[in-house]
């Protein structure tokens, strides 16, 4: 997959992009992102890409010229391109699975007020946004939505099916995770993880994803319950007692 993202801060990308997961995905050419400075295409001899906003108002926008220029330095035209935004469709396992599926994709980030709005209508781009909340510029939110898309293409993580199991896209949140020792400062890792049985191991792990989800995340948990049709006998029986247990 092709990711191109456009940014006044490209430099602010290499810690995601050269470590980890996805340095090793990028070093495989799983996933190849392309960096774009957008202030390369700026016509102003100091290399501005904003100014006031008509209208007045506080801060300064990121004027339409610049932006242009990279979109059409990286053939833009026909692509999927997102401009992440507070005022976007909000980022969720659903929408990251949808855009995982694209060999291509290319991201604007915003800085400072926004961007003159004749780039998100000229270009049709979908708004995306991380959450109710506003940061400094597109490039945080950006490196999340690069994240959350790598992690689902074949070959990026070493389990081809831990990316479906993980929490949000089984639909419940994940089961507490226990590793050695086996007792440490007064706590124990519970019996049932053990004993081998993985019929029981699979089932403590349903009834704990059930409780936290449940507690936690009650929109999540009364989804599941709704698309629940395909639980095993053992399953139902244990949805059914979690149901009625208030927590």
């Amino acid at each position: 997959m092709k990711i191109d993202i456009l940014t006044l801060f490209p430099e602010m990308f290499a810690p995601v992009t050269t470590s980890s997961i996805m340095g090793r995905a990028v070093e495989r050419g799983i996933i190849d992102v392309r960096l774009t400075n957008i202030r390369d295409f700026s016509n102003d001899k100091h290399n501005r890409a904003d100014d006031y906003p008509f209208g007045g108002g506080g801060g300064m926008v990121m004027m339409a010229d610049p932006v242009f220029g990279a979109l059409e330095a990286v053939s833009a035209e026909g692509k999927k391109i997102i401009y992440m935004s507070p005022r976007g469709r909000v980022l969720d396992g659903s929408l990251v699975e949808e855009l995982s599926m694209l060999d291509e994709l290319v991201i604007l980030c915003g800085h400072y007020e926004g961007i003159d709005q004749r780039i998100i209508d000229y270009w049709e781009m979908e708004e995306i946004s991380i959450g109710d909340y506003v940061l400094t510029g597109g490039e945080l939110p950006a490196m999340v939505l690069t994240d959350a898309v790598a992690r689902l293409l074949p070959g990026v993580l070493g389990n081809e099916d831990s990316a479906m199991d993980e929490s949000i896209y089984s639909g419940l949140l994940e089961y507490p995770q226990y590793t050695k020792p086996r007792q440490y400062r007064g706590m124990d890792v519970p019996e049932v993880l053990l004993n081998g049985n993985h019929r029981l191991i699979d089932l403590w792990r349903f009834r704990e994803s059930l409780l936290l989800t449940k507690k936690r995340r009650p929109d999540l948990f009364d989804e599941f319950v709704k698309e629940s049709g395909k639980l095993s006998k053992d399953e139902r029986k244990m949805l059914e007692e979690i149901i009625k247990i208030e927590v």
